[in-house]
C-alpha cells in the first residue's frame, strides 16, 4: 500500500495536483453527451428510433474525426487544437439542445450530432500523451510511467461512471436538456482550462521541427510515414473488441432489468462495473515490473472471457450485480494495458494521434456491438446480447495471444530536461510550487528538472 501510495505521489509531483482534476472534470462532457443526446432526442421527438440515429451520428463523429484531432495534436500542439475544439463543441451540444427542444427534424438534428462527435476535445487520449511525455522529460523509469496509464486509465473510468449518473439525475429531478447544456458549460470551462495548463507546454508539437530552410521533409517527418508496429493495430482490434463488450453489456443489462420490471436499475448495474473497474485499475500501479505488458494483456483477456461466461446463465437482479461486479476487475487492466502498449510501440511524435486512434476503436465497437446485440437480445432475450461480450472477449484473448510484444521500447523516449540554476526563474509547468534546482542528471519531479 505504501509503495503504491508513493508512486502517484511521484506521478501528482510530475504533473501538479491540478491537471489530473482539470482533466477529470474536462472528461465529463464526452460521458454525459452521448447518453444525453439520446435521452433528450427521445423526450423531445418521442421517437426511440430518432434518438438512436443522432446518437449514432455523434459516436461516428468521433470515432472518425478522433484521430484526426489528435494529429493535429502532435504537429500543432495540444493547446490550440483544444482550445478550438472545445470551443466548437460547446456550441455544437448548445445547437443540439435547442435543435431538439425546438422539435428540429431528424437529418439536421443528426447533422448537428455529426459535429458534436467530431469536435469531442480527446482529453483522455491528449492527458495521457501530455503526462507520458512530462514523465520522460523527468527521466523517470517505467514503474512510474506504468503508475501514469493507471491514473489516466482510473480517471477515464470514474468519469464514465459519474457521467450517466449525472446526466440520469439532471433528466429525472429537471430534464435532459439541463444534463446536456451541463456538458457544454463543463467542456468550455474545463476543457479551456486544460489547454492553457501550463504543463500543455511540454506538447506543443512537431511541426516547425519537421520543416528545414529548404521546405524538405527531416526525419521526423519521415517518422510520420513509417508504418506501425503490428502490435499496435492488434491493441486497436484487441480495444474493438473491448468496446464491443461494453456495447453488449450495456444492451444486456438493460434487456433483463427490463424483463425483470426494474429498467431504472440499468444504470446503477452498469455503474457498480465500473466503479470496480476504476478501483483495481487503480491498483494496477503497484504490479511490479516483473509482469511485463505481454502477461497483463493475456492476463486480463483471459479474465474477460471467464469472468463473462456467467452472463449467459444470469436470469436475477442480483446475480446480475454479482457477475457485472466481478466482470469489472477484468476491464481496466485491458484498457491500461493496451494504451501502456501503444505508448511503448509507436514515437512520441505520434502518441496523441496513436491514443485517439485507440480511443476511436474502443467507441467504433461499443457503438457497433451496441446496435446489433440490441437486436438479439430483442429475438433471443438477454443471453443473446451477453453472447456477443462472450464473443468479443474470446476474440481479445486470441488476439492476445497471437501478437507478437516487443520486449523493448520501440522508441527512444524523450530525453530529461535540466534547468540549470541561473534559469530557475522560468515557469513551472506543473503550478506547483518551484523547489531548490537538481544537479545535472538527478531525477526530479517536474518536467523543468526542479
Amino acid at each position: 500500500m505504501a509503495r503504491t501510495v508513493n508512486t502517484y505521489r511521484r506521478v501528482i509531483a510530475l504533473t501538479g495536483p491540478l491537471l489530473p482534476l482539470l482533466s477529470f472534470l474536462a472528461r465529463l462532457p464526452v460521458a454525459m453527451s452521448q447518453f444525453g443526446s439520446v435521452l433528450l432526442v427521445a423526450e423531445t421527438s418521442g421517437s426511440l428510433a430518432t434518438a438512436g440515429i443522432v446518437g449514432g451520428t455523434l459516436s461516428a463523429g468521433q470515432v472518425v474525426f478522433g484521430p484526426v484531432l489528435g494529429r493535429l495534436a502532435d504537429r500543432h500542439g495540444q493547446r490550440p487544437v483544444v482550445l478550438a475544439a472545445a470551443a466548437v463543441n460547446a456550441v455544437a451540444t448548445g445547437a443540439l439542445v435547442a435543435g431538439a427542444l425546438t422539435g428540429l427534424a431528424t437529418a439536421p438534428l443528426a447533422a448537428i450530432g455529426a459535429v458534436t462527435g467530431a469536435s469531442v476535445p480527446l482529453i483522455g487520449p491528449l492527458a495521457r500523451t501530455r503526462s507520458v511525455a512530462l514523465a520522460h522529460r523527468a527521466g523517470t523509469d517505467e514503474g512510474v510511467v506504468g503508475a501514469v496509464h493507471s491514473l489516466e486509465g482510473t480517471l477515464d473510468e470514474v468519469s464514465f461512471v459519474f457521467g450517466p449518473a449525472l446526466v440520469g439525475l439532471a433528466a429525472l429531478a429537471l430534464h435532459p436538456a439541463v444534463a446536456l447544456g451541463g456538458a457544454a458549460a463543463l467542456v468550455a470551462v474545463f476543457g479551456s482550462a486544460f489547454a492553457l495548463h501550463p504543463t500543455a507546454a511540454v506538447t506543443a508539437g512537431t511541426g516547425a521541427a519537421e520543416r528545414t530552410p529548404r521546405g524538405e521533409r527531416g526525419t521526423a517527418g519521415a517518422g510520420r510515414r513509417a508504418r506501425h508496429p503490428r502490435v499496435v493495430y492488434a491493441v486497436r482490434g484487441s480495444l474493438f473488441l473491448q468496446g464491443a463488450m461494453f456495447g453488449a453489456c450495456q444492451a444486456g443489462i438493460a434487456a433483463l432489468t427490463a424483463r425483470l420490471g426494474v429498467p431504472g436499475q440499468a444504470g446503477i448495474v452498469y455503474a457498480a462495473m465500473g466503479v470496480v473497474s476504476a478501483a483495481v485499475g487503480l491498483g494496477l500501479g503497484a504490479l511490479p515490473a516483473r509482469f511485463g505488458l505481454r502477461q497483463r494483456w493475456r492476463a486480463a483477456t483471459g479474465a474477460a472471457l471467464v469472468l463473462s461466461v456467467p452472463l449467459l446463465f444470469t436470469d436475477g437482479l442480483w446475480p446480475l450485480y454479482a457477475v457485472v461486479t466481478v466482470l469489472g476487475a477484468a476491464y481496466a487492466p485491458h484498457l491500461i494495458t493496451a494504451f501502456a502498449l501503444t505508448e511503448r510501440a509507436v514515437p512520441p511524435a505520434r502518441l496523441a494521434e496513436s491514443t485517439a486512434f485507440a480511443a476511436s476503436s474502443l467507441v467504433a465497437g461499443q457503438a457497433a456491438a451496441l446496435a446489433a446485440s440490441g437486436r438479439l437480445a430483442e429475438w433471443y432475450g438477454p443471453a443473446g446480447a451477453f453472447a456477443v461480450a462472450v464473443g468479443a472477449a474470446a476474440a481479445a484473448l486470441l488476439l492476445a495471444l497471437a501478437t507478437r510484444v516487443p520486449a523493448a521500447r520501440a522508441h527512444p523516449a524523450a530525453p530529461r530536461v535540466f534547468i540549470p540554476a541561473q534559469q530557475t526563474a522560468s515557469p513551472d509547468l506543473t503550478g506547483s510550487p518551484p523547489g531548490p534546482p537538481g544537479p545535472p542528471g538527478a531525477s526530479g519531479p517536474s518536467y523543468a528538472g526542479r
